[in-house]
């Protein structure tokens, strides 16, 4: 027996499909009015289905860390700028173009995938972090949407900054730098503590250069001076102790617990019997945070959800992550890091200490954050640092918050003549055709890979063009 209700199914079915359809036509008609249409009302600027990647160059800007900038071509016209992390190197990324090149910049997903096993923590997810907001460059634009389009919803339209403060050996100056911040507009801030600033006093550092007890307390005439500066109802970071192991780590949490932290920052540095690579090493973390009140932050060196921070997260091992997005898989991992940790409910920070280029993707991303305090920025005293850039409002800071661009892609152009003035070597994008042909046509064609023969002669290599 047929169903009554089939006929009235169908039918409902049908007009939600056309419905689909009008909604798909109105969506396609937003994105190409968005990209300046040619006359007749056809976006010609791109074919996404034919698009490739041509080429990936590199300059590197010189300043406080190093601004590695990479530009990745199409065939189509349209460029991605993307960035390696701070006081990293674009060879970092260069490597990575035999494996991109001839592929469609829009599936930007299986790229990453495909390339993921040439990062690696530290410094070294830089190129891959790299890519990724090259390719969202590229989609943005492509599509006539802003990058953060691409990877979620919007929270917020302008991000809360805090910007580092050059530390100095006298409490009264290093007070008086950081209430300069906060007469610039700045509502958050964070001081550096390093050993240096104390070892001038007897006493005051061990053998080992770390602050013991005497010194620990010229830490806090430090900090006193600061919050007597600012206001103890002010959100105030620490970083930058010194090799610290486990019980160093502890020592130092506990003598700052009076000082009402908002985190101390990345404590642990040296790994102790048994615990491996201190920046993975969540246990030792855990230990840390349940030993003291202080809350405990962990992340700038770590890459990726999977291989860094998930066992930080599901163990609640800190109380806060603060992942950079120049060095731990771009804009796209930086969200799938901070959207499991809201689920744990751990907020997220961001680490970041590199040019506007990285910086818009840094703040594109957090605008899709749920749970998101505030985002670091070291340039705040590099006056033609915002120059670099095109497209949004200077200064590209004002009063302690970034507005979120609303362009296509990261909503930004290289100022080329303010980049070629700080330019680390000459040449402007220049071509690196020696990172051309590293991928062996036997790789592609599933041919047999090289090896030995009998005689020990390396046979099936590559020819070089």
């Amino acid at each position: 027996m047929l169903n009554p209700k089939a006929g009235i199914q169908r039918r409902n079915m049908l007009g939600m499909v056309a419905g689909t359809a009008a909604l798909g036509s109105l969506l396609a008609d937003e994105s190409v009015s968005a990209q300046s249409p040619q006359p007749g009302g056809v976006n010609r600027n791109s074919a996404p289905s034919q698009l490739r990647i041509t080429d990936m160059r590199a300059i590197r800007i010189a300043t406080n860390f190093d601004y590695p900038i990479i530009r990745i071509d199409t065939n189509q016209g349209v460029y991605g700028l993307g960035e390696v992390r701070d006081a990293g190197n674009e060879g970092m990324a260069l490597v990575l173009k035999p494996h991109i090149v001839g592929k469609n910049p829009l599936n930007i997903e299986p790229i990453l995938d495909s390339v993921r096993n040439f990062a690696n923590q530290r410094r070294f997810g830089g190129g891959y972090s790299a890519l990724d907001m090259a390719l969202h460059d590229i989609s943005g634009k492509v599509f006539g949407v802003p990058a953060w389009r691409l990877i979620g919803s919007q929270y917020r339209d302008r991000v809360r900054c805090y910007c580092d403060t050059v530390e100095t050996d006298h409490p009264k100056t290093h007070a008086a730098r950081i209430a300069a911040r906060k007469k610039m507009g700045f509502t958050f801030f964070k001081m550096d503590l390093r050993p240096w600033m104390i070892q001038k006093t007897p006493g005051a550092v061990n053998s080992r250069g770390l602050a013991t007890a005497k010194g620990l307390e010229i830490y806090g005439e430090h900090l006193q001076a600061v919050r007597d500066a600012i206001g103890w109802d002010q959100p105030l970071a620490a970083h930058h102790f010194g090799q610290l192991d486990v019980k160093d780590s502890i020592r130092h949490a506990r003598f700052f617990e009076k000082y009402e932290l908002a985190w101390a920052q990345d404590l642990l540095q040296v790994g102790t019997l048994g615990t491996g690579d201190a920046p993975k090493n969540w246990r030792a973390y855990k230990e840390i945070k349940t030993a003291t009140v202080t809350p405990i932050s962990a992340g700038g060196s770590l890459f990726g959800l999977e291989e860094g921070f998930r066992p930080f997260i599901e163990n609640n091992a800190v109380d806060i992550i603060g992942p950079d997005p120049l060095g731990v898989g771009g804009m796209r991992e930086t969200k799938r890091i901070s959207d499991l940790a809201s689920m744990y409910g751990i907020p997220t920070f961001i680490h970041f200490g590199g040019s506007p280029v990285g910086c818009m993707a840094a703040v594109h991303v957090i605008s899709t954050l749920k749970d998101f305090v505030v985002m670091e920025n070291h340039a705040v005293d590099i006056p033609w640092w915002g120059d670099l850039v095109n497209g949004v409002p200077k200064p590209i800071i004002q009063n302690g918050y970034i507005r979120v661009p609303d362009g296509p892609g990261l909503g930004v152009e290289l100022n080329e003549e303010a980049c070629r003035a700080h330019l680390r070597v000459p040449g402007y994008f220049e071509p690196t055709p020696q990172f051309n042909n590293y991928i062996l046509d036997e790789f592609k064609t599933g041919g047999p890979y090289p090896h030995l023969d009998g005689d020990g002669k390396l046979v099936n290599t590559p020819q070089t063009p």
